[in-house]
């Protein structure tokens, strides 16, 4: 008989720097220019706000310290996927990998994409025109989706970046680079503007609006914040892709990690610096208010232009980085078989792509902004939980394992990140009932295609 010729798999062409990119890049999306009006809707207060990103920013170090871990010990594609299959079983693995493809990651690429437009209606105002209207009852209230004209760009830009990273992991991943280097030099900008532009006021951050407060004030704002900084996680996802991942993929994490928290603290000085918080309170668009009062409406437009460039990265990243759960899902038999398709040229997961770039597309006449990341929150953080408490069962589980790297500060530093999960779970619960249970609906909605998938994987 013939010998069978060999399938095509993914190849590791990315290293370092491609990989912090990642990192920086999917999570400096649009939530540091959106959130902090939210955040100050919350506390009502600019320090407590500074708390608050403080308080993210340790929680997603101390996760990316134990993903070092986990990632470096388990370099395969899909990133949590696989830590939740070795600890604890198909089932998990497969709840994380069916929650990504129709809520966390789609959802999160949705948002982007809606923010994308927020932003570029500043140029073109009719983007928010209502072209047409759905009939289902999805929208505000309960009443039918209305559809803006910018919501069609918004899915343009998901199919155009889908078919950047269906070439290829070194095109996606250039395109990632070069549009990461830009933003942040942006953002550094906006930064050094704000801060030394002489027009701010040292007292506002004394200042204070009225607010819900109190414990529910602080989580409500921390969610928001997590949403900012959501992505850390992401490059583990492409750790079959990565060189050298027992070194390169610690080092991806941690450093990116820190890069962020660094620049969403400077941020949010030169913010609240320059506005009063009432004025952050009004503000949809903060960023671009701070540099009006400094450079008039044409350091609004820089802002604009930064922040799409922002919201470019994330959604290549986002793109390039969750397509790979959905293909580990699938070769391991527990998804469509389609999906674990490895293009025999360009060495990508092509079909997964297609497939999440198609699913985004429909999540963004789906709802608002901040309807789409509570979905995203509610359901990633139950999994992140599970995914960083991994660390611990696996120690016990496979003592054996070779851990190239091992989380500093364990075990304090993955139990204090479950217990804030928690915490985050109940919070987001209680103020957002409706999202969270429709996020969790979702979930169960998968439980009846993993028995089957799991049977016909059996055969």
């Amino acid at each position: 008989m013939p010998e069978t010729a060999p399938q095509p798999g993914l190849r590791r062409e990315i290293g370092l720097w491609t990989s912090v990119s990642i990192v920086i890049g999917t999570i400096i999306g649009s939530g540091i220019f959106l959130v902090p009006k939210t955040m100050i809707f919350w506390t009502g207060s600019p320090a407590v706000v500074l708390a608050v990103w403080v308080a993210g920013g340790l929680l997603s170090l101390f996760g990316a310290l134990t993903y070092a871990e986990l990632s470096a010990a388990m370099p395969e594609a899909g990133g949590e996927y696989v830590y939740l299959r070795e600890a604890y079983g198909p089932f998990w693995a497969f709840v994380y990998g069916w929650t990504q493809m129709w809520v966390a990651k789609s959802g999160s690429i949705a948002t982007l994409a809606t923010g994308f437009f927020y932003y570029l209606a500043n140029f073109y105002p009719a983007l928010e025109r209502k072209i047409g209207i759905i009939p289902i009852p999805l929208g505000d209230g309960g009443g039918p989706l209305e559809v803006r004209a910018g919501q069609l760009l918004a899915i343009a830009v998901i199919v155009l970046l889908g078919g950047v990273n269906y070439f290829g992991i070194k095109v996606g991943g250039g395109v990632q680079v070069a549009v990461t280097v830009v933003k942040v030099a942006l953002i550094a900008a906006i930064i050094a503007i704000g801060l030394g532009s002489g027009r701010g006021d040292v007292t506002h951050f004394g200042g204070s609006v009225p607010a819900v407060g109190g414990i529910a004030g602080f989580f409500g704002a921390l969610v928001a914040a997590l949403w900012a900084y959501d992505g850390w996680n992401n490059v583990s996802m492409v750790s079959s892709e990565i060189r050298n991942p027992e070194r390169n993929l610690p080092r991806a994490l941690i450093i990116g990690t820190l890069v962020v928290i660094a620049i969403y603290l400077l941020t949010n000085l030169a913010y609240f610096y320059v506005l009063p918080a009432a004025d952050v309170a009004r503000s949809d668009r903060v960023a671009a208010e701070m540099m009006r009062r400094i450079l008039g409406e044409g350091g609004a437009a820089a802002v604009s232009i930064a922040a799409m460039i922002s919201i470019f990265a994330a959604l290549n990243g986002s793109l390039l980085s969750g397509a790979r759960v959905p293909y580990a899902m699938a070769a391991d038999g527990l998804f469509l078989r389609a999906i674990a398709r490895v293009h025999p040229v360009h060495h990508t997961p092509s079909v997964s792509i297609l497939a999440l770039s198609a699913w985004s597309a429909v999540l963004v006449l789906s709802g608002r902004f901040d309807q789409l990341f509570t979905y995203v929150i509610f359901a990633s953080w139950i999994l992140y939980g599970m995914a960083t408490a991994s660390v611990i069962v696996l120690r016990r589980k496979r003592p054996e394992m070779p851990r190239p790297y091992r989380t500093t500060g364990y075990p304090a530093v993955p139990v204090l990140f479950v217990f804030a999960a928690a915490c985050i779970l109940v919070s987001t619960l209680r103020n957002s009932p409706r999202e969270s249970l429709l996020g969790l609906a979702i979930i169960g909605a998968g439980i009846p295609f993993y028995f089957y998938w799991k049977r016909t994987a059996g055969r």
